[in-house]
C-alpha cells in the first residue's frame, strides 16, 4: 500500500474526509473571497481588466507573475495578510481555468 493510500485510509471516517489541515473551511473562505472580489470596484464595468488580459493571449502569464508578486510581498507590505495567500490561490485557480480551456 502506498503512503497515500496509508493517508486516505487514516483520514477517511463512514465515507467522510476528515480533513487535518482544515481544508473544507479554507476552500470556503476562498470562495467567499472570490465572490467578493466580483462586487469590487474593478468588476462593476462592462469588463474586468483579467477579462481583456485573458482575451489578448497573456492571459497564463498575468496570472504567473501575479502569483510571483504576492507570494514576494506575503509577509513584508502588509505582514502575514491572508488576503495575499488567498490572492495567489485565485490567480491560481485562473490559471488552471485558462489551462481547462486550452485543453477542450
Amino acid at each position: 500500500m502506498t503512503s497515500l493510500g496509508t493517508a486516505r485510509k487514516h483520514y477517511r471516517r463512514n465515507g467522510e474526509v476528515k480533513y487535518k489541515f482544515k481544508e473544507d473551511e479554507i476552500l470556503r473562505e476562498i470562495r467567499m473571497y472570490v465572490d467578493r472580489t466580483y462586487d469590487q470596484h474593478y468588476a462593476n464595468g462592462k469588463y474586468q481588466a483579467t477579462d481583456i488580459i485573458l482575451d489578448t493571449g497573456h492571459g497564463e502569464g498575468f496570472c504567473i507573475g501575479n502569483i510571483m508578486k504576492y507570494a514576494m510581498i506575503y509577509g513584508k507590505k502588509h505582514g502575514n495578510n491572508p488576503d495575499d495567500l488567498r490572492k495567489i490561490i485565485h490567480y491560481a485557480i485562473i490559471a488552471l481555468y485558462l489551462q481547462d480551456k486550452d485543453n477542450d
